[in-house]
C-alpha cells in the first residue's frame, strides 16, 4: 500500500461519515500528508475556486445566449438550426463530464484535471474569438439586412467555416467537461470532515458555489450582451477569453492553500471487477452467517487509495456474491474473482444514486427550452423600463437575479421557517430541496403556457400576427418575470440540493464521478429538448401545405403554449417518479450498522468449501 495513504486516528463526528471508520488525511500537491490543516483549505481556499467557476459559467452562459444569435445573424443559419446546434453543444459539453470525472478520480486528481481542462477551455474561447474577429472565417455580410436574414437570402457559411466554428465550440465544450464535475467536489474537499461544523460548512459551501455560478450568468447576460451590442462580436467573445485567463491565474495562485485527495485508481475497472466476480459466482448460494463474513482486507485501511471502508448494506444482494470467498479463490485472490465489501458497496452506491439525478433531466429540458424560446417571446414584447430599453438578450438575467435574491435570503428566511415545519437543522433535507425545486418548475412551465396563450391571442387580435420581430407597445415583457423568477427558485432548490446530496452520498474515491451525474443529467436535458423539438416539428405541421408547426419561426402563428403544456405534463409525471424514488432512497447515515472496528470483516473469514 502507498505509504502516502495515511488515515486519521480520530473518529469522525456525527454526520461526517457513514460509519465509525477512520477518514483520510488530505495531502498537498506533492502527495504528502497535511498534518496542520489550519494552514490550508477552508473558506480562503474556496475563494480561488469560486473565481474559476464564476469565469467558466460566465463563458458557458455567454456562449449559450449569444451563439444562437451569432450563428443566425453572422453565419446565416436558420434560427431553429442554430438553436439545435447550440443545444447539442451544451449537451455534449455536459454529458462528456464523465471523462473529466473519470480522469480526476482515477489518475490525475481533481486539481490537475481542472488545471488541464481549464487551459483547454481557454484555447477554445480564443478560437471562437478569432472566428468572430477575422473576416475570412465568416460568410460575406454584404446586402444582408434583417429581411434577407429572415427570408434566408444571405450568403450561407462555407462548410470549412462551419467546421472551424464547430471545432472551436467543441474544444470549449471539452474543456468545460473536465472542469464542471471537479470544481464543486474540489471545493468541498477543502473542509475538514472531522469538524463538528462540517455539514454546516458543506451546506453553505454549495449555496455559495451556486451563487458564484449565478454571478457568472448575470455578467454573461448583461455585460457581455452590452459589449456585443456596442463593440461587436469579437469584443464580446474576447472578453470571455480574458475572463477565463484571469480566473486561471487566480486558480493557480491559490495552489499552496489547496487540500487534495489521492486518486483511487480506475473506478470503471473496480465496477467491472465487481460485475464480473458477481456474474462468475451467480449460481452460488450463501447463508446469513456467510453474508456477515464477506471478504474485506484486515485493519483500518481500505484497499482503495483515497477511500475509507464502507459498511455492508443489504441492497442489491446479488452483487454481494462478488465478495463471497470460495476455496478456489486461494490466499491471494484475483480481484476479477473476489472483491472487497468496500468495492462492492461502491457499485451499489453508484446504482442507488442514479434515479435522483435522472429525475432532474426534466428541469434541464425546461432550462434549455426557456433559454431560446423565451427570447423569441421577448422579441414581440415591450422591454422598456421607464426610459431604459433592455436588450432582448438580457432577459435571461432575471432568473439569475432571482437566484441571487433567494440565496441571499436563504439562511435568514427559508431555513428558520422550514425548520419549524420539518424539524430539520438545515430547514430541509437534500432530497426535500430537490423535490421543492421540481415542484416549482411545474408551476413555472404552467404559468409560461398560460401567458404564452394570452400573448399569442393578443398579437392576433391586434394585427401583429405577421410582425413577430416587432414589439407590441402595450404588452410588457415583464410578464415573463414570473416564469423567470419561478425558474430561478426551482434551480436554487433543485441543483444546489442535488450537488450537496451527490457529494455527501458518494464513495470517497468516486466523488468526481458521482458529481458528474448532475452535469450528465443537464447534458441529457439538452439532447431531450432537441429531440422533443424535432418530434414536435414533424408531428404538428407541414411546411409543404403551409401549415405552421408549434415551433414555427413566427411564434405568433406557432403554438408555444401547447409545447409548454406538454412540458407541464411531463414535469408532473417526472415529479411523481421522483417522489417514489426519494421515498425509497435511504441516506448512507441511515443504513449504517453501528459497530466497532473489531466487528469489521477481514481476510481471516472462513473459506467456504
Amino acid at each position: 500500500m502507498d505509504s502516502r495513504e495515511i488515515k486519521s486516528t480520530t473518529p469522525v463526528e456525527e454526520g461526517g461519515s457513514d460509519s465509525p471508520l477512520h477518514r483520510i488525511i488530505p495531502v498537498d500537491i506533492h502527495g504528502k500528508p497535511i498534518t496542520d490543516l489550519s494552514k490550508t483549505g477552508g473558506w480562503v481556499a474556496t475563494f480561488f475556486i469560486f473565481g474559476n467557476e464564476m469565469a467558466e459559467r460566465m463563458a458557458y452562459f455567454g456562449l449559450a445566449v449569444n451563439m444562437v444569435v451569432f450563428m443566425f445573424s453572422v453565419m446565416h443559419m436558420p434560427i431553429s438550426s442554430s438553436a439545435n446546434a447550440v443545444n447539442n453543444f451544451l449537451g455534449i459539453s455536459q454529458a462528456s463530464s464523465v471523462l473529466g470525472s473519470f480522469l480526476a478520480d482515477a489518475y490525475l486528481g481533481r486539481y490537475r484535471t481542472i488545471a488541464i481542462f481549464t487551459t483547454i477551455y481557454l484555447v477554445g474561447l480564443t478560437g471562437i474569438t478569432l472566428c468572430a474577429t477575422v473576416s475570412v472565417f465568416v460568410p460575406n455580410q454584404e446586402d444582408c439586412d434583417q429581411l434577407s436574414l429572415l427570408l434566408g437570402h444571405c450568403m450561407p457559411a462555407k462548410p470549412w467555416q462551419m467546421t472551424y466554428l464547430y471545432m472551436a465550440l467543441y474544444i470549449t465544450g471539452f474543456g468545460a467537461a473536465g472542469i464542471r464535475p471537479c470544481v464543486s467536489s474540489f471545493g468541498a474537499d477543502q473542509f475538514d470532515e472531522n469538524s463538528k461544523d462540517y455539514k454546516s460548512h458543506l451546506d453553505r459551501f454549495f449555496n455559495f458555489f451556486y451563487l458564484s455560478v449565478t454571478v457568472g450568468a448575470i455578467v454573461a447576460f448583461t455585460a457581455i450582451v452590452y459589449i456585443q451590442m456596442h463593440h461587436g462580436w469579437g469584443a464580446a467573445f474576447a472578453s470571455l477569453a480574458v475572463a477565463m485567463g484571469v480566473s486561471n491565474a487566480l486558480f493557480f495562485i491559490g495552489t499552496p492553500l489547496y487540500r487534495h485527495r489521492l486518486p483511487g485508481g480506475s473506478p470503471l475497472t473496480r465496477v467491472a471487477q465487481v460485475l464480473v466476480a458477481a456474474f462468475r459466482k451467480r449460481n452460488e448460494s450463501f447463508s446469513g452467517r456467510e453474508l456477515e463474513t464477506l471478504y474485506e482486507i484486515p485493519g483500518k485501511h481500505s484497499a482503495i487509495k483515497g477511500s475509507a471502508k464502507i459498511t455492508h448494506t443489504d441492497d442489491f444482494r446479488c452483487l454481494d456474491k462478488a465478495a463471497l470467498r470460495l476455496q478456489e479463490d486461494g490466499t491471494d485472490p484475483n480481484p476479477w474473482r473476489l472483491c472487497t465489501v468496500t468495492q462492492v458497496e461502491e457499485v451499489k452506491i453508484l446504482i442507488k444514486l442514479l434515479p435522483i439525478p435522472a429525475c432532474t433531466i426534466m428541469l434541464s429540458v425546461i432550462l434549455t427550452e426557456f433559454l431560446t424560446l423565451s427570447i423569441q417571446q421577448a422579441y414581440t414584447l415591450n422591454t422598456h423600463m421607464g426610459r431604459l430599453k433592455l436588450p432582448v438578450t438580457c432577459m435571461p438575467v432575471f432568473p439569475g437575479l432571482s437566484i441571487f435574491l433567494i440565496l441571499s435570503l436563504y439562511y435568514s428566511t427559508f431555513v428558520p421557517l422550514s425548520r419549524r415545519i420539518t424539524g430539520h437543522p438545515h430547514g430541509a433535507s437534500q432530497l426535500q430541496r430537490v423535490g421543492i425545486g421540481l415542484a416549482i418548475s411545474i408551476l413555472c412551465v404552467a404559468w409560461a403556457a398560460i401567458f404564452e396563450r394570452y400573448r399569442r391571442n393578443y398579437a392576433i387580435e391586434n394585427g401583429y400576427e405577421a410582425s413577430f420581430l416587432t414589439p407590441m407597445p402595450n404588452l410588457t415583457a415583464y410578464w415573463l418575470l414570473i416564469q423567470y423568477c419561478l425558474l430561478g427558485i426551482a434551480e436554487v432548490f433543485c441543483i444546489v440540493g442535488l450537488l450537496e446530496f451527490l457529494y455527501q452520498e458518494a464513495p470517497d474515491a468516486m466523488r468526481s464521478i458521482v458529481s458528474a451525474y448532475a452535469a450528465v443529467a443537464g447534458g441529457l436535458g439538452c439532447f431531450v429538448a432537441t429531440i422533443l423539438n424535432n418530434i414536435i416539428k414533424s408531428a404538428t405541421g407541414n411546411e409543404a401545405e403551409g401549415k405552421p408547426t408549434w415551433l414555427s419561426q413566427n411564434i405568433n402563428t406557432g403554438r408555444l403554449d401547447n409545447l409548454y403544456w406538454v412540458l407541464t405534463i411531463l414535469s408532473f409525471l417526472n415529479f411523481c417518479v421522483f417522489i417514489y424514488a426519494a421515498k425509497k432512497y435511504k441516506y448512507r447515515d441511515e443504513q449504517t450498522v453501528k459497530r466497532s472496528e473489531s466487528d469489521l470483516p477481514t481476510v481471516d473469514n472462513p473459506i467456504r468449501a
